[in-house]
Parts: C-alpha cells; structure tokens; sequence
C-alpha cells in the first residue's frame, strides 16, 4: 500500500516590488514550500477566491488596493486564513491597526528570515487548529483584538489559548494583576465551542460573601429582606457559554464548597429555593495568588483546586514580555487619540527609553493608565516622559544613564553603535541587522570592515 504524500505548503505573496517578491519565492522554494504571487490588493482578493493557501504574506502599501482594505476583503472570503504582514519600521502604526482588523502577526522589513519562517509556520498551526474545529471562530476575532504582543512569551500563550479553547476543560488563569486575565479569558470564550452562547464574567473580590452567592446561583423572591422577586444567578445567565470567575482566590471556604459541588453535579440551587436546576456552562477561572500555597495554608479547598487546575495558563508580566512595550504604546496611543481627539504622532526617544526601563508593577494597566494620562496632558504632537506619571518620572530620575565619552568619528560611532546592537542581541547577526534597519549581507560587510568578529 502506497504511503499518502504530505500536501506542500502554499504561501501568497502579495507585494507591488517585483524584486521583494521573486526573493520570498525563491526563499520559500528552497524551503521546500510553493507560492504564488500577486503585485497588489486587487490580485491576492482574486487569487483567495480562485484558489486555497496556508497563509498569505503581504505588504501594507501597495498601488490599486492596499494591504489594509486587501485583508478585510480577503476575511470576508476566508476567515481561516492566516495573513502577515511586512511594514517598514516606520510604519508599524498600520500594523498595529492590521492586527486589530484581524491579521495573525506583522514584521518589519528588511526581513529576518528566521523569524518569518516561524511566524508563518506559527499562523499556520493556528489555521490548522481553525480548521480542525469548525465551529471556532476567527482567532483574531472582536473579543480578544487587545491581545497585543509578538514576544516569545506571549506567543507560547496564544498557541496553548489555541490549544485549549475548543475542548471542554476548566482554565485556570494565573497572573499578576493588570497583565490581562480577562482578555485570556474572552479569548478563550470566542475561540471554543461555545462562543455562540454569552461569556458571564463575575469579580469573586468585589463582592461580599451573601451577595456572592445570590449573584451566583441567583435566589427566590423572599429568600432575604428587598428580594421581592425571583432572580436568574451568572451560572443561568452564561448557559451554553463560559463563565469567568475572577479572583477565585478570594472566595470563602463555604463558598467554595457550593462552587465544587456545581463543577462536579452541574447543578445547583437558587437562594432560599428547593428546586434543582441543571447548568451547562464551561468554568474559567483566574487568581493572582499561588493557590498551591493557599490549599497548603488551609485557605483553599484541594478538591476545588484539583478541579479548577485542569489547564493552567499563566500570563506573563510586562516586565517579562520583552520587546513588547513600543507595540503595546502604540496601540495605547492611537486608542486614547481618537477618544480624546488628539493629534499623537509618537513618543520621542527619550520618553521611549524610560517605558522600555520601567520595571511597571502594575503591568499592562499600569502601562495603560500612564499613557491615557500623558495624551490627556501632552501639548505637542510627541509625548514627552514629562507627561508621564510623577512617579515614573521620579524612577527615572534616579536611573539615568551616566554620561559617556562621544565617539570622534562617524565610524567609530557606527562600530560602537553595531557592538552595542550585537551584545544586546547576544550575537544574533539576523536580529541585529533588523535593529539596526540594514540587511544581514550589509552587515556582514561592515563587521567585516570594522574587523569585528
């Protein structure tokens, strides 16, 4: 019996310069891999609708039909497929506004082919993922469009979110405060099963004990003084959806004996009521605490722990997303523009340098907050690290630089501006060369110019 041959992958390459796109269809053949070519939006909308690929590589500004208009067209065809997009370093505004229409990832050009081939390869285990579970909707869809970040890490959690989301088992989201549990969790939501039904989200922390309880199994008229009518609890409520337990953390050890028994019977009782009343709904959890340590204190129930800690996803802090904190402000500054009617054009590099060495405690809504603040109070089209919050500035006060002797010639500020790049790279010349905004055969010359080996 003959053994079946592994379909080859097949890229689009969209792109109006003949030269860039002859090199990515020459790059990709030598992978291994086909492709097919169009020079503007028009074309790659005509060749989605004649022909099927793994995912589509296309440039943002491009003659007859943009990149941007090109993706909505292309999304409105098929939604499954993966598009990334190439953007020059100075552009990646537009990319930021891509990924929120829906694009898989963007990369700056000149390329790192590394690293697209792992991007495409990424998009494409998200397509496959897609397509496995037909009733999964887009991944970029409205609900999780702020998940914003190409790092490492944040990559690992989108694909075990991709993982995750179309099965049946209970999430535990782990996380310091202000990272994003609640938009893991509509990710979650909109990528499952599920995600024709609602997705019910309750805060455990800020409710007391009584009310919690009534807010989550609903109660009888007459069950406590004012209810003067039957109430549907949150568990009603997000039938046939998910619901997301905020800080499950937080909740009493009575509570969560209520809270096991719905996981393991999936049922439960109102307030004051009698009747048993079937749920299906699929729990989400999240904590910023380490609930191991809870149960070792006593805090926390094991047998509700063991049932909520069937996947564990852990969002990492700001601190740790490396790289993504101008894409992030980015975004946050064209958001907070065009609520409050300003005219942002960017940050200048002194103010860029501080949010880059900012250890943010408050990750993501700290970042956030301080950005909304600084357009609010910006007077010029940059914002300046004095329209940060004092106590950002006051960090970086007491973390300047100290002053260093200046290179006398070009050169030699060149040959220590390409050293510096490569230490902080740990001698990757491909990431390097991208940092730098030159191509690896250019800087290989000059490495080999300035003797550096």
């Amino acid at each position: 019996m003959s053994q079946a041959v592994e379909p080859k992958v097949k890229v689009l390459v969209v792109d109006d310069e003949q030269v860039h796109r002859f090199m990515l269809t020459s790059l990709f053949k030598d992978w291994g891999w086909e492709s097919e070519e169009a020079d503007d939006g028009i074309t790659a909308v005509a060749a989605v609708e004649e022909g099927p690929f793994d995912a589509i590589l296309m440039d943002v500004r491009m003659t007859n039909m943009d990149g941007m208009e090109a993706l909505k067209r292309i999304h409105t065809i098929n939604p499954a497929i993966p598009v990334v997009i190439m953007t020059a370093f100075s552009s990646i505004d537009s990319a930021v506004a891509a990924m929120k229409e829906g694009a898989h990832d963007y990369l700056t050009k000149p390329l790192d082919f590394d690293k697209l081939r792992r991007t495409l390869e990424i998009a494409m285990g998200h397509r496959q993922q897609v397509e496995e579970d037909t009733a999964v909707g887009h991944p970029f869809g409205e609900e999780n469009s702020r998940i914003i970040g190409r790092s490492q890490v944040m990559q690992d959690l989108w694909t075990m979110i991709m993982q995750v989301a179309p099965t049946e088992a209970t999430v535990l989201i782990h996380g310091e405060s202000g990272t994003g549990k609640e938009l893991v969790a509509a990710a979650l939501h909109h990528n499952s099963l599920r995600n024709t039904g609602p997705l019910v989200k309750v805060n455990c922390a800020a409710l007391a004990e009584t009310l919690l309880e009534s807010e989550l199994f609903g109660h009888e008229r007459g069950a406590f003084t004012g209810a003067d009518r039957r109430r549907e609890g949150r568990f009603i409520q997000a039938q046939g959806g998910s619901l997301f337990l905020d800080e499950i953390g937080e909740t009493s050890q009575a509570m969560q004996v209520k809270l096991l028994r719905v996981l393991q019977e999936h049922e439960l009782q109102r307030v004051g009521g009698q009747e048993t009343v079937n749920v299906d709904v699929r729990i989400i959890t999240a904590t910023n605490r380490r609930l191991e340590d809870e149960v070792a204190a006593g805090r926390f129930r094991e047998d509700l722990y063991y049932r909520l800690n069937v996947v564990v996803l852990k969002v990492p802090p700001l601190r740790e997303r490396h790289g993504d904190i101008p894409l992030l402000t980015e975004y946050f500054l064209h958001k907070f523009a065009a609520k409050n009617g300003r005219q942002v054009s960017g940050v200048t590099p002194e103010c860029m340098d501080v949010l880059n060495r900012y250890p943010w405690p408050g990750n993501v809504r700290e970042l956030e907050n301080s950005l909304e603040r600084g357009v609010i109070l910006m007077r010029g089209e940059y914002l300046e690290t004095a329209g940060l919050p004092e106590a950002i500035q006051r960090w970086a006060g007491t973390n300047e630089p100290q002053e260093v002797e200046r290179p006398a010639t070009l050169k030699e500020a060149e040959k220590a501006l390409i050293l510096k790049t490569l230490e902080e790279t740990g001698g990757n010349r491909s990431e390097t060369a991208r940092r730098l905004q030159i191509t690896r055969k250019t800087l290989l010359n000059k490495l080999k110019s300035y003797d550096i080996t």
